[in-house]
């Protein structure tokens, strides 16, 4: 049996949901997504790029990514709505349960897409063709928002498939329709091909995805290395990487903020630094894993970025221990005087919980009077909510005691602050 493989992708997700929502929830009648709109971060905070636009908005050049000043500067009247990130996971929520009704096998591949093995169940509700129809309908009469549906034999091509005309379309691409329906588009189009990688091909004189698939892969790793015979194989259709309905195992945690102002001095820069290893730690200690790596990222005023690593003596989920390596990593990283505008740390080298800690003779931190404090607070928070604990480090400053991911503004809107049209 052939296999059948869907993927599901949420046209314009962000302000798809935003507009539902007002329309549904809150009475509005104006649908963000025929006019030039978009869901943007707070310019003030130094959030302030462009995170979804609708169709229209494209129309005149805005792109996700780019500044509010940039977008505005195309069309000054684009409609702009602040992000609700509560919000979507609740779409996103409701959208993958919709899917899990068709198959055990849904693979959850972001927020708003997923790919969905329908080989063993299609069968119990028709065709493929009109299987896709019925859940897109279900979407779009339940939860107010439209998805494209692309369908094939594995997950490369479902994905390119779902990615050809929007929005609220069921496209096919089997093998044989790999000539006239792929091979035609530019090979900016296929998945993988990033602008590295296209710049690349293009000096080779390679433009259409047809073109490429026609090359000698042996030229491509010449060039692109092991990523040449990726995209080669990609180009022709080939994919043999499973619907997995599990996550795979985390390979490391971290966590950033963009700071609301320049950091020009240690102490404000370790306050950050403590935020961060808070979250961080009561991640780890979530999933029950310990980390053997610690780094640390600095993105400057100018946007210029550097990093900084090291392997801890024993690995470790205690927020205490992760704050004292960052900053120490941070002294060796900071010159003391080009303002910050942006902290990350990271952790990899995972174990699980438990591991045994090598003891030093001149060490003598109570690790396991600091592991029940975690574990504590963990609970504490856990039961009355992030805000019911905090370090009195954090009292009367403008920071977060649980630094980065996504900030406070961005968790839920106050509507009633808002003219709803």
């Amino acid at each position: 049996m052939q296999p059948v493989i869907y993927h599901v992708d949420v046209n314009n997700a962000y302000l798809s949901w935003e507009a539902a929502y007002r329309i549904h929830h809150l009475g509005g009648t104006l649908d963000l997504r025929t006019i030039p709109s978009a869901i943007s971060g707070d310019a003030a905070a130094r959030h302030g790029i462009i995170l979804a636009k609708s169709i229209p908005a494209k129309q005149y050049g805005i792109r996700t990514g780019e500044t509010i000043l940039e977008a505005r500067q195309k069309y000054p009247a684009l409609y702009m709505a602040p992000p609700n990130y509560g919000l979507y996971q609740k779409c996103s929520d409701a959208f993958m349960k919709i899917l899990k009704e068709y198959t055990p096998t849904v693979e959850q591949y972001s927020i708003d897409e997923a790919f969905m093995d329908m080989t063993e169940t299609v069968s119990l509700f028709g065709t493929p063709l009109d299987t896709a129809l019925h859940i897109q309908s279900r979407i779009r009469n339940e939860l107010g928002f439209t998805v494209n549906i692309g369908i094939s034999c594995n997950k490369l091509l479902a994905k390119m498939a779902s990615e050809m005309q929007k929005p609220d379309r069921v496209h096919t691409l089997f093998p044989e329709e790999i000539p006239d329906k792929m091979w035609p588009l530019p090979v900016s189009d296929l998945f993988f091909a990033g602008r590295a990688t296209t710049a690349k091909l293009f000096r080779l004189g390679i433009h259409t995805i047809g073109e490429l698939a026609q090359s000698d892969p042996d030229l491509l790793s010449l060039h692109l290395k092991k990523h040449g015979k990726t995209i080669w194989a990609f180009a022709n259709g080939l994919d043999s990487s499973p619907v997995e309905p599990a996550p795979p195992p985390q390979k490391g945690y971290g966590n950033s903020t963009t700071i609301a102002f320049d950091v020009e001095d240690a102490n404000t820069a370790r306050l950050v630094l403590l935020g961060l290893a808070e979250t961080v730690g009561t991640r780890l200690r979530e999933d029950g894993m310990q980390a053997e790596l610690m780094s640390v990222g600095i993105k400057s005023y100018d946007l210029s970025y550097a990093s900084h690593q090291m392997i801890l003596k024993s690995p470790t989920n205690i927020t205490t221990e992760l704050y004292r390596c960052a900053c120490r990593l941070f002294d060796q990283l900071w010159d003391q005087k080009t303002p910050i505008r942006h902290l990350g740390i990271h952790t990899g080298r995972l174990h699980e919980g438990g591991t045994l800690r090598q003891m030093s003779l001149f060490d003598t931190t109570d690790y396991a009077k600091l592991e029940q404090l975690d574990r504590t607070i963990d609970s504490i928070r856990k039961r009355y909510g992030i805000d019911s604990v905090r370090r009195a480090a954090f009292l009367d400053v403008p920071l977060d005691h649980m630094e980065g991911g996504v900030s406070r503004e961005k968790r839920s809107v106050d509507y009633s602050r808002l003219l709803i049209e």
